[in-house]
C-alpha cells in the first residue's frame, strides 16, 4: 500500500500525466514548503516499489504512474475496511456518511449504487 506522500504523488501524475520531479515538486511543496530533495527520493524510492514507471530518454526525467488509480483505490479501501473496521463495509459507510456532509447529488449516486449492489446479490 503506498504511504501518504507516494497516494500525494500518484495522484498528481493521474492527474497531470507523465511529469518530471521539478513539475512534482512544485505542486506537492506549495503546502507545506517539501524540499527537493525529499520529493525526489520519494518518487526515486516508488520507482523502485514498482509505483512509477521512469523515462530517462531525455535530460529530465519523466515519471509516470505505473498503477491503475482504481485499483489502488479499491486496494486502499479494502485494508482500511479490513484494519480499521474489523472487515465491516457498512462501518466505513456510516461511518464516512457521519462525517462528512453528503451533497443531494451524491446521495442520489450513493442509493443507485446500493440499488445495483443489491440487484446483484451484493456482488460486484
Amino acid at each position: 500500500m503506498p504511504t501518504e506522500a507516494e497516494m500525494e504523488i500518484l495522484q498528481i501524475l493521474w492527474e497531470n500525466g507523465p511529469s518530471t520531479v521539478r513539475e512534482v515538486h512544485e505542486i506537492v511543496s506549495e503546502p507545506r514548503g517539501t524540499a527537493y530533495t525529499t520529493t525526489l527520493k520519494v518518487m526515486q524510492v516508488m520507482h523502485e516499489k514498482g509505483l512509477v514507471t521512469r523515462d530517462d530518454s531525455e535530460r529530465s526525467h519523466r515519471f509516470s504512474a505505473a498503477i491503475e488509480r482504481e485499483r489502488t483505490r479499491q486496494s486502499v479501501v479494502k485494508q482500511l475496511i479490513d484494519r480499521v473496521f474489523g472487515g465491516s463495509a457498512d462501518e466505513l459507510v456510516l461511518s464516512a456518511l457521519g462525517a462528512a456532509k453528503v451533497r443531494p447529488d451524491e446521495l442520489r449516486q450513493i442509493k443507485e449504487l446500493l440499488a445495483k449492489k443489491d440487484r446483484q446479490g451484493g456482488g460486484k
